[in-house]
């Protein structure tokens, strides 16, 4: 999570609400975190100091009445979701939220900041496009890969294109080399100041956080710089951190989720908490609606199938003993604040949440919070060393946080929605928890629990092998051809693969992984062929409309010598849906 520092900065010890930081520190941070279509925006808005922000909450369905309301007691509507009855509002009026409460219909109102809001809200500024750097070939598997089998995973599918991953961070460079294959431009957006504003590059990052997390879950397997953890599914960028102070307030978290459930995305990764309050108490008026609004932004997304993944935090606190609160608000004064369990970090501690730890290599990271019942699963998080990944305009660098942490979290969950088509979010939630590694407790007096469930890891460290079906590394030679092979209409194309240095013949359980992109795979008719030309049918025109062959075959290839040229071939046997090879492999 952009532990406490995205919201407040995008590094150790910066004062926001990111749950990553830049660069590797031993001291400690925090972290944060777009939307559908909504009802039409009030063109009466022009920016006065004093301008603040307000949810209001009302029932889900039509929110005419108190969107009149809101216009009747000094009050601009800047947006508003039907869907969720939650209305984004504006006021230069100190006496806004309080007449708004006696308003009838109007369940709860908050102020979601303690600073005005920018003028940048009404004529948003688009982030800038930087200049790319090219990275020599090179893409060594880094440490935190291997340590939850990602290295693994990706012998028998790098995730399927079909799967839509959100990053709900600062932005993304969606020009970045590593990152470019897998980016999808027609769901991505800003949700800054909370409403969506999709204009070509409102997506992309206004610091480096966005653009680090976005590599760890999904930077391409193209043979140079990083690989993510499922380099084969798509990534959209919701960027809900605002210019200049970096902060994800929760009309843009709000936003954010909208978006995410009307834009299909299978897991959202959250990095951040929602800002400025590290923590929201539903005994205060504000923070009570902050709770609400952004509960019920999630619920809706995940009710659209979407499930959320999000940082833990990175100021080393018990979140199942909560007791004081030294950083908030973060977009003016922090004050020291007593508060008890009922005070909720969001979105992690929200239901639905997969709430996520980091670990070192072998212990929890130093600055991690933890609490048992609350972490749910743990992952690699950098502390020392820190986790090496994708930077604007093309670089890489190293960021440590529980913000790294999560990313790795949403990529095994999208390897998981790629191996169970149709996977519910609570299902994926399920099986990360279940195919988790358990890590036991240190001997840390603050580690309570068992060996199968504790404070500091969860059920344990995911397993990105065990999400797409394996339990044990694959046997033998690997072998891959991962250069792209177009398939026109009609059409038939191989791509090869040499194999060389293994005794005798192949085996009797041959891997074929295959990683076809292509629409209605129902045209398609794809074909092993062994060295000698004898042919292997692992797909015959099945799956109808649907997108895409990501999957493992096994093949009986006993009766072939293993060494020589073996090809994979795919037919198009109709009109109208074109596509390609885009890797394939051979595992002996």
């Amino acid at each position: 999570m952009l532990a406490a520092a995205l919201g407040a900065a995008l590094t150790f010890g910066a004062p926001a609400a990111l749950a990553g930081t830049d660069p590797v520190s031993p001291s400690a941070p925090a972290a944060k975190a777009v939307a559908p279509a909504a009802a039409p925006t009030s063109q009466s808005a022009t920016w006065v100091a004093g301008t603040r922000a307000y949810l209001v909450i009302t029932a889900p369905g039509d929110t005419s009445a108190v969107r009149s309301a809101v216009a009747a007691n000094g009050g601009t509507v800047f947006q508003s979701y039907d869907a969720i009855g939650v209305i984004v509002a504006h006021s230069a009026s100190g006496s806004f939220a309080t007449t708004m409460r006696g308003v009838g219909g109007v369940q709860q109102v908050g102020a979601t900041r303690t600073s005005d809001v920018p003028a940048d809200a009404y004529n948003p500024a688009l982030p800038a496009n930087p200049a790319q750097s090219i990275t020599p070939a090179g893409e060594p598997v880094r440490a935190d890969m291997t340590q939850i089998k990602a290295d693994q995973a990706w012998a028998v599918t790098t995730g399927s294109a079909s799967v839509k991953v959100g990053i709900l961070d600062t932005g993304v460079d969606d020009q970045h080399q590593d990152l470019a294959p897998n980016f999808n431009a027609a769901d991505s957006a800003s949700c800054a100041y909370g409403k969506p504003d999709t204009r070509t590059g409102a997506w992309r990052d206004v610091g480096t956080h966005g653009t680090h997390v976005a590599g760890t879950v999904a930077a391409a397997k193209n043979g140079k710089g990083v690989i993510g953890v499922a380099p084969g599914v798509k990534i959209s960028s919701v960027r809900i951190a605002e210019p200049g102070s970096s902060l994800f307030f929760a009309e843009n978290t709000v936003c954010g989720f909208m978006w995410a459930g009307d834009h299909g995305f299978k897991v959202t990764n959250n990095s951040y908490y929602t800002d400025p309050w590290q923590f929201n108490c539903p005994d205060n008026a504000d923070q009570a609606a902050i709770i609400e609004g952004v509960k019920r932004a999630q619920e809706y997304a995940q009710g659209k199938g979407s499930l959320q993944v999000a940082a833990a935090g990175n100021s080393n606190i018990d979140l199942a003993n909560k007791k004081t609160d030294t950083e908030s608000p973060n977009d003016s004064t922090p004050v020291t604040r007593t508060i008890t369990n009922a005070c909720l970090d969001i979105p992690t501690e929200l239901p639905g949440v997969v709430t996520v730890s980091a670990m070192g290599t072998t212990a929890k990271a130093s600055y991690s919070n933890y609490g048992l019942n609350v972490i749910d699963v743990t992952a690699p998080g950098g502390d020392a060393t820190g986790i090496y990944s994708t930077q604007p305009g093309g670089k890489y660098g190293t960021m440590s946080g529980t913000s790294m942490a999560s990313p790795h979290v949403a990529g095994v969950a999208a390897l998981l929605a790629s191996a169970n088509p149709g996977i519910t979010p609570a299902q994926i939630r399920d099986k990360l928890a279940t195919q988790a590694n358990d890590v036991a407790c240190p001997s840390d007096s603050r580690c309570t629990g068992t060996t199968a469930k504790n404070g500091f890891f969860g059920e344990g460290q995911v397993d990105a092998l065990k999400a797409v079906g394996g339990s044990t590394p694959p046997a033998g030679k690997y072998f891959e051809n991962q250069a792209d092979f177009a398939i026109a209409d009609n059409a038939t194309v191989e791509s090869p693969i040499t194999v060389s240095g293994v005794t005798g013949n192949a085996p009797a359980t041959l891997k074929v992984g295959v990683d076809v992109k292509h629409t209605y795979i129902g045209d398609l008719k794809v074909d092993l062929i062994a060295p000698d030309g004898t042919v292997y049918t692992v797909h015959n025109r099945s799956g109808g409309s649907a997108d895409n062959i990501a999957q493992t075959y096994t093949v009986n290839a006993s009766s072939e010598v293993a060494n020589g040229t073996w090809k994979l071939r795919v037919n198009d046997n109709a009109g109208g849906d074109t596509g390609k090879i885009d890797a394939w492999n051979l595992t002996f």
